[in-house]
């Protein structure tokens, strides 16, 4: 399998083009190509993306606009730039659809672009996040496709905009998503950090109502909130009181819960009073949690150690690509402009060709079950299986 990435930040879309697809011409015809355009291209994705498609050959063109574009090592936010990855896949199955919420209401995903279950073992989704409802999306899927991997992003740009863009080959669409599915001798190893550090202790969930937690370990939520953070050191303790979260498990079948095995959800409110709290998700009475806080320190130690972690896993098996699609509230925002995450994947697994975009939200899964996230990094690693 053959694979070359690069970005550009020419400040005009032909430029932008031709350098991208200079550098990423294989010695193979490319079966598919991964296209990231920053929305200080919007009035010219028409021709931009149909110039893409035929200059690359490529028999699929996937991608969408993004506030910023990520490759190589690389990550440009709030100015023009482009990224493409192109890949020579022999012995894999390659497809894409563009679907709608007409489509979801109306037939489903039930053999999505004429794709089987045997057909598939991932689908990279690009998503418009103004009109689908992803959550449906989602679920629709993995009933259809049983085991098979989710992983993507919901399309952003211009931040003073409610507008956005999904690709495929030569056209652009202002609404729906792109699904990229890949079987075959490829499969998909992803990366999913939530950006959060766990803090004091798991507990039991002994009282919950709605997406209120009532009762931690038989007291109340609130007094189990603070006395953790009361036993942290003073300096965590100032960190923790700005960045909290809530952390919920996803497998109570497991004897220790570390990073990846929580789903981090916000702490909406806290009532003193009756000493429940409010959090963006719906607990179960019996379901282990654990407080977390987010910074940019904790997201940087998350990334480092999920990465790590999929290394290992991986072994020697080498990625042949990598697509990285990260929340807009990081980048820039969270950790300073150092291509950050960009750079993680790098450090673990070297000169990786590499692409994606800042979203307004992403998608993978966590404990086995695909979840709509935010200020998350959600990274396909794209394995052979011979």
């Amino acid at each position: 399998m053959l694979a070359k990435a690069a970005i550009s930040r020419a400040r005009t879309w032909p430029e932008a083009v031709e350098e991208v697809v200079s550098a990423t011409r294989l010695d193979a015809p490319a079966d598919l190509a991964l296209l990231f355009a920053s929305a200080y291209f919007a009035r010219y994705y028409d021709e931009l993306v149909a110039r893409v498609h035929a200059a690359s050959g490529a028999r699929w063109l996937a991608g969408c606009s993004g506030q910023g574009v990520i490759g190589p090592e690389r990550e440009i936010e709030r100015e023009p730039a482009l990224a493409l990855l192109q890949l020579a896949l022999p012995g894999a199955t390659v497809g894409a659809v563009h679907l709608t919420q007409r489509t979801l209401e109306e037939e489903g995903v039930v053999r999505l672009g004429g794709l089987t279950l045997e057909d598939v073992n991932a689908w990279l989704l690009f998503v418009d996040p103004f009109q689908l409802d992803i959550e449906r999306l989602i679920r629709e899927l993995e009933a259809a496709y049983p085991g098979v991997t989710l992983i993507g992003g919901l399309a952003s740009g211009r931040l003073d905009e409610r507008r956005t863009h999904v690709f495929l080959n030569d056209r652009v669409y202002s609404e729906g998503a792109v699904a990229v599915a890949l079987g075959g001798n490829l499969r998909v190893h992803t990366v999913v950090s939530q950006g959060a550090e766990p803090i004091g202790q798991p507990w039991t969930i002994t009282g919950a109502r709605g997406n209120v937690l009532e009762t931690i370990g038989g007291r109340p939520a609130y007094q189990v909130l603070v006395e953790t953070i009361q036993e942290l050191p003073l300096e965590r303790q100032q960190r923790a009181a700005r960045n909290l979260l809530v952390g919920l498990a996803m497998d109570e079948y497991k004897e220790r819960f570390g990073r990846g095995d929580y789903l981090i959800r916000n702490l909406l409110g806290a009532d003193r009073q009756s000493g429940a709290l409010a959090i963006g998700a719906y607990p179960r009475v019996g379901q282990t949690l654990q407080f977390q806080m987010r910074d940019a320190r904790a997201a940087d130690e998350d990334l480092r150690v999920l990465l790590a972690q999929a290394r290992a896993e991986l072994g020697d098996q080498r990625p042949v690509a990598a697509v990285l699609c990260s929340c807009n509230g990081r980048g820039e925002n969270l950790f300073g402009p150092i291509d950050h995450d960009a750079r993680g994947v790098a450090a673990a697994f070297g000169r990786l060709p590499l692409v994606g975009f800042f979203c307004n939200g992403e998608i993978g899964p966590v404990g086995g079950k695909t979840f709509l996230h935010g200020f998350t990094a959600s990274i396909a690693l794209l394995v052979p299986r011979d």
